[in-house]
């Protein structure tokens, strides 16, 4: 049975009703998945996406067609399997439980399987690179939206200066830098920089995501950081190129 379908098998054993459903799906999600890590990295990064999406759309008060249409680049949802993926959306957007109280519960069942010394990616990551990319979707980052996501990001563990590389990615809070989309400071080293972009290109190749356990669909993310990623290092030349000519 593939993941898609364990999530299906999964949504339908939900209560019926949407107060207080996240304390019975994380239970049911974690005696579902015992003794498979693969399949439940895969399904843990669904659910967590698809819940915490519900929970933007709640916080932000408004869904739009390009936020819709976001949604659907991440996942391409087998036909036979819309109805569940719906339906978790809808009971998490009306369950009683708040956003932050989603989050730590994602973070959780998307950290459980992390290696010990692992550099690569958090899912956490990943998560939160896609609820970026559906609150962009319309061309804007509203206010409401941001406070969601860096509480998001805070209760994922990430410190403010892992939060802005992951922003920039998307948008500029502030002024444009193109450093810190590689998670660098301003004075790093051409070699410095270098290294930088190599260990990034290899860590969001999509063989190596699905690999973590993000869904294949998840290509439309893959192929943003990497336009991200190359629009930056341009930047930088750039800047290099201007400051090398004002001081010839």
């Amino acid at each position: 049975m593939n993941a898609w379908s364990l999530f299906g098998e999964l949504i339908n054993r939900l209560p019926a009703q949407a107060e207080s459903i996240l304390s019975a799906m994380v239970e049911m999600f974690r005696s579902f998945f015992w003794g498979d890590p693969e399949t439940r990295r895969k399904v843990a990064f669904s659910v967590a996406m698809i819940a915490l999406s519900a929970k933007m759309a709640k916080a932000d008060g408004v869904v739009t067609q390009s936020e819709v249409a976001a949604f659907q680049q991440i996942f391409e949802i087998p036909e036979d399997e819309t109805r569940n993926v719906f339906r978790l959306y809808e009971l998490a957007r009306q369950d009683v439980a708040g956003f932050e109280a989603y989050a730590k519960q994602m973070a959780e069942l998307c950290s459980e399987d992390r290696r010990e010394n692992d550099d690569a990616p958090r899912l956490t990551e990943d998560v939160l690179d896609g609820l970026f990319h559906i609150a962009t979707a319309d061309g804007v980052l509203h206010e409401r939206e941001l406070e969601f996501l860096q509480i998001v990001g805070s209760i994922f563990g990430f410190s403010d200066d892992e939060f802005e590389t992951i922003a920039a990615r998307h948008v500029a809070l502030g002024v444009a830098n193109p450093f810190a989309v590689l998670g660098l400071p301003d004075d790093a080293t051409k070699a410095e920089v270098q290294k930088r972009y190599r260990e990034l290109a290899r860590q969001w190749h999509p063989d190596f995501m699905v690999a973590r356990g993000v869904p294949e669909e998840f290509l439309e993310i893959a192929n943003q950081r990497m336009a991200a990623l190359n629009e930056a290092m341009s930047a930088i030349e750039a800047l290099r190129n201007n400051r090398e000519n004002r001081q010839a």
